[in-house]
């Protein structure tokens, strides 16, 4: 994991983004993004951890203007590599949507991690998955603390002389997700939405809704697109983003209509050599397992632990492949 000393600048008047880079295929490594003007700051999105979180404020202590604090953070959702990180900026406002809000009592909370990836059985495929994934990562001591402003539809505030527009998105990678547009940057941050780099990991669905979701982000003509993960992309990689959801769609459908297992459609999907220069391939066997659930026109969530668990088993199992002697 390698944790930015210093944030990058996106623009010459007061935007930075803080960008975690990790090997292919890491989780919990956000994108945030720091806003400042006058004397004001916001920040959306906060880290996974409180080692990551200081060491963000670290970096924007050498850029945030003399007398300048962060009074605003805004998460795009509610997956704690979003939002955990809240707790370490006392007194600011939190600003995400109801749905979102909605969404925390269904989120794997610190405590909850912090025994699955340090206290789980390695030898269980979750288990193993959770340790090899997550191992870094330090969970005692997060408290979590959830928005204390919500909204449905849009939402604008200013810092400083900088408009921000939040727009409501989800349900697409959650149920409560919101992108947040600068329009005098050019900018705009995705989260979740748009994964960068990686195969993508969603919990909410279909992917014709993510792809809707991605369609409001290229719609909004943006010089530049902050994913919630990977690098900073433009319109072109909106466009292919859109493209490799609609691919994973149709090869979905194709085998649900044979009659094949969520599972077995995941796998022959992926020994078919779908995507293959992207990391993190057992997301797909999640994402299957969402679209699965909504062709067959069931409502009844599933739970991340669960996709989580079957994304765990394909891996476990490329990772413990017999080899003939």
């Amino acid at each position: 994991m390698d944790l930015p000393v210093d944030l990058t600048a996106l623009s010459d008047d007061g935007l930075y983004l803080w960008a975690p880079r990790g090997a292919a295929g890491s989780w919990g490594l956000a994108n945030c993004l720091l806003i400042t003007s006058g004397t004001e700051a916001a920040l959306i999105d906060t880290p996974y951890d409180e080692r990551m979180t200081r060491a963000l404020i670290a970096a924007a202590a050498r850029v945030l203007p003399e007398r300048a604090e962060v009074r605003t953070v805004v998460n795009t959702h509610a997956n704690g590599d979003h939002c955990f990180g809240n707790a370490f900026f006392p007194g600011a406002e939190i600003i995400s949507t109801d749905a979102s809000l909605e969404r925390h009592c269904r989120e794997v909370t610190p405590q909850q991690m912090q025994h699955l990836v340090h206290a789980g059985d390695a030898s269980d495929p979750l288990g193993w998955y959770a340790r090899d994934r997550f191992g870094a990562y330090d969970y005692t001591g997060i408290t979590l603390v959830p928005p204390t402003v919500t909204f449905t539809g849009s939402y604008d505030f200013r810092v400083g002389d900088t408009e921000v527009r939040l727009l409501e998105v989800g349900p697409a990678h959650t149920a409560g997700d919101l992108i947040a547009h600068l329009p005098q940057h050019g900018v705009v941050m995705a989260g979740d939405v748009i994964f960068a780099g990686d195969h993508p990991a969603h919990w909410e669905g279909p992917l014709a809704e993510v792809v809707r979701a991605s369609e409001d982000v290229l719609a909004l003509d943006a010089q530049w697109v902050v994913p919630g993960h990977g690098e900073v992309i433009g319109q072109d990689g909106v466009r292919a983003y859109i493209a490799y959801l609609k691919d994973l769609e149709g090869e979905i459908k194709e085998r649900y209509g044979r009659g094949l297992s969520a599972y077995e459609a995941a796998a022959d999907i992926l020994a078919s050599g779908f995507h293959p220069h992207l990391g993190a391939p057992e997301r797909v066997v999640m994402l299957t397992f969402i679209e699965y659930r909504h062709l067959g026109g069931t409502d009844a969530p599933l739970e991340m632990v669960e996709l989580a668990g079957h994304a765990a088993r394909w891996a476990y199992d490329q990772q413990h492949v017999p080899t003939d002697v």
